[in-house]
């Protein structure tokens, strides 16, 4: 009786221990994927990439392939394996492309023409068109900005389901294989200038994908909410109404204490959620008044950035935080905050954590570097010399790869000093993060999507 019980508990650990690392290996494979807009927890990070030291795509050097893209589109590429995701927007009667530089224009585009709203799936190794699905055809429901575009949103997979988030044209999953498996239709979601509705700017926010659920933020003019669905039937978890102005900010994950939960950007309502219920758990307003930059985690804290208005911080919110974190006047921290930067923030860009440093892109080119402890400043630089910039930050193996409108690569070492590596010119207009995986890094421009490799 002894000796069965201890072959019991033999194997009852084997059985464990075999489970803990299928478990492990399966994390270890999703981490190595880009599975949303900027990779992996919107961390904008995937090291051990081997990515080649420069790169010419006037000559191809080091580039595997280059294909046109049809139609406008602002959304990142997405990679799974070897099969990469893209969205886009086709009408042969909008042609004003994007309108680069810094400028004061908020109207939108006249154009209420036909379109074809487009998710690709391509090898990524060749650029072979494996799949193309037309999600929705017809007029608009929305106008675009100038610098946006009617597929603004970055899809997000998990590996069997592709979600692409069309804004008020709907919310469609395929399964990796193109076969469309469910769809929502939200009706009209007004992304417009909260001042002024009648300047449309066309939707943004990004579809995140976790643990079986279709995470979605929809920060509009009328009726906001975060929203949660299950991937494999599009059947609605729980949604949150939110009191908030229009926004195209993505959701981001992160964990406390063993718990998931989501954090949104926002105006009047910045926060946190129960992943599984959707309850509100802190929240905090000031900051920037149009929210766009996604927040970014790690080491206990959550980073957010936002530019607009009269305001412009950075704010580190700890992953403890609870209730009604909201800064009072001069205060620069709480129980909540760990610390904040009221003038330091970037409308437009996506914060990037690396190697125990957050870099900060701002419109103009100048690069903050700082210590994600205290906030403190560890360097800044100039990038370009009248240059503007849209796309957010990324980076691999100590290089950090920063795209300004004109489609510039700046590459930058990453350190306490600032160091130019190189400046590559991809002669066509830039507003995309790029995306990376093992051996590749992809450029989304305005007429091109471009593969650089050995």
């Amino acid at each position: 009786m002894y000796t069965m019980k201890i072959i019991s508990i033999i194997f009852a650990l084997l059985f464990f221990q075999s489970g803990f690392q299928a478990k492990t290996q399966a994390q270890i494979n999703t981490e190595r994927q880009w599975p949303g807009y900027r990779g992996y927890l919107s961390s904008g990070v995937l090291d051990n990439a081997n990515l080649p030291g420069t790169f010419d795509p006037s000559d191809m050097v080091n580039v595997k392939w280059r294909i046109r893209m049809p139609g406008l589109g602002l959304s990142s590429p997405v990679i799974w394996d070897n099969r990469l995701f893209l969205t886009t927007a086709v009408s042969e009667e909008d042609k004003a492309g994007f309108k680069p530089g810094i400028f004061g224009d908020i109207t939108s585009i006249k154009d209420e023409s036909v379109h074809e709203w487009k998710v690709f799936c391509f090898d990524k190794n060749t650029g072979r068109i494996l799949w193309e699905r037309t999600s929705y055809k017809g007029v608009p429901k929305i106008k675009r900005h100038p610098k946006s575009t009617h597929a603004n949103s970055t899809v997000a997979t998990d590996g069997n389901f592709v979600v692409a988030f069309f804004g008020s044209e709907g919310l469609y999953c395929y399964d990796m294989n193109g076969n469309l498996q469910w769809q929502r239709n939200f009706g009209i979601l007004k992304s417009v200038f909260f001042t002024m509705p009648g300047a449309e700017w066309e939707f943004a926010s990004s579809p995140v994908i976790y643990d079986g659920k279709v995470i979605i933020q929809c920060d509009v003019l009328e009726n906001s909410f975060l929203a949660a669905y299950d991937v494999k039937t599009g059947k609605e978890l729980w949604k949150s109404q939110r009191d908030e102005y229009p926004g195209w900010c993505t959701p981001n994950i992160y964990s406390h204490s063993g718990r998931v939960f989501i954090a949104v950007n926002g105006y009047k309502h910045r926060g946190g959620y129960d992943f599984q219920t959707g309850e509100e758990i802190w929240k905090m307003s000031g900051g920037g008044d149009i929210q766009i930059p996604t927040p970014v985690s790690g080491d206990g804290v959550i980073f957010f950035n936002s530019a607009h208005g009269r305001s412009a911080p950075i704010i580190a919110v700890k992953t403890s935080a609870r209730g009604d974190i909201t800064l009072k006047e001069g205060e620069t921290s709480n129980s909540g905050v760990l610390w904040s930067n009221p003038r330091g923030g970037s409308y437009m860009h996506t914060l990037l954590l690396y190697r125990n440093r957050l870099y900060n892109v701002n419109w103009n080119g100048v690069v903050n570097c700082l210590d994600p402890s205290t906030g403190k400043e560890i360097y800044t630089a100039k990038l370009g010399e009248t240059r503007s910039f849209i796309a957010s930050p990324v980076a691999s193996d100590g290089r950090i790869y920063i795209v300004d409108e004109e489609g510039t690569v700046y590459v930058i070492q990453d350190g306490d000093t600032f160091r130019l590596i190189a400046e590559i010119p991809m002669n066509d207009i830039c507003m995309t993060a790029p995306a990376i995986t093992d051996g590749m890094i992809f450029f989304r421009t305005q007429h091109y999507l471009t593969a650089v490799g050995k």
